[in-house]
């Protein structure tokens, strides 16, 4: 089966590569436990590894015998435009990374289908005053769930896609978009994908989902990554779960592997140390 790396070398070693290609995987995160620097990570290396292999090979070594790149990597956002975004990965990863990846990930802003019916000002998000003749128009644009259906048909397939994020979707919910809406759409996303055979991240933040919200997330995707804080003595660490994952728990498991320690440095998001079951 071919793998889809997700660009945090020590994980893909450990799982053969990366994610089985056709999996929709979620990662649920406690604030600054890791998540979004996790996302960032992946969909940097992957665009370095396109670009300038002898940098990917500084900050992340050797591809494994069974991972194939993605041809094309994909940022999905519904709050941050292209410019927002670089600035976020400037945080987290060096500076020669952000740059080079820059030209190879595709960003796509759904802020002005998210926001449309919001309150929000539309200078907030479009960077102009709204115009009488606009608010005419309001009603035929596409809605945020449609135009992010249509997205992923026409770039999903075989390519690294990130979604970012359902937390913001979750936030979205009203008449329009309900909760059974966004959560069909997962579930025909986990679908789709199989037949896209890609690799699909999708993020959300554990703080805004019920458990039940949660567990409807999980039963959708192919595999779920937890990312926490843990606390001993005076000091916190991030650790990762892998809660479940089709094809990869299993060889996890086989090694004992019981959670990973993590770590955020200028190569991104990294795996620190594994513990295994003494």
């Amino acid at each position: 089966m071919d793998r889809i790396p997700f660009g945090i070398s020590h994980l893909d070693s450990v799982i053969g590569g990366g994610a089985p290609s056709g999996s929709v995987v979620l990662l649920v995160g406690e604030p600054g436990a890791g998540a979004r620097e996790f996302m960032y990570t992946s969909a940097t290396m992957n665009a370095v590894a396109r670009g300038d292999r002898e940098l990917f090979e500084l900050h992340y070594g050797d591809l494994h015998e069974d991972a194939a790149l993605p041809p094309e990597v994909h940022y999905l956002s519904f709050t941050d435009d292209e410019d927002n975004l670089r600035r976020e990965m400037a945080y987290v990863l060096d500076d020669d990374l952000v740059s080079e990846a820059a030209d190879r990930i595709t960003v796509r802003d759904f802020s002005p289908e998210y926001f449309q019916l919001s309150p929000v000002p539309r200078e907030w998000y479009l960077g102009a005053t709204t115009k009488l003749q606009d608010l005419g128009g309001r009603e035929e644009r596409s809605e945020v769930l449609t135009a992010l259906g249509q997205y992923l048909n026409e770039h999903a397939a075989e390519n690294l896609v990130v979604v970012d994020s359902i937390t913001d979707l979750v936030a979205g919910i009203s008449d329009e978009m309900t909760w059974n809406d966004i959560a069909m759409l997962i579930r025909g996303l986990g679908k789709a994908a199989h037949r896209w055979d890609g690799l699909v991240l999708a993020y959300a933040s554990r703080e805004t989902l019920e458990r039940t919200e949660l567990g409807h997330l999980m039963d959708a995707a192919d595999g779920t990554l937890q990312f926490e804080w843990e606390s001993g003595g005076s000091k916190r660490a991030r650790t990762m779960v892998v809660q479940e994952f089709r094809g990869v728990l299993s060889q996890i498991e086989r090694e004992n592997i019981v959670r990973f320690e993590t770590e955020i440095h200028e190569g991104g998001f990294d795996i620190s140390d594994v513990r295994k079951i003494r």
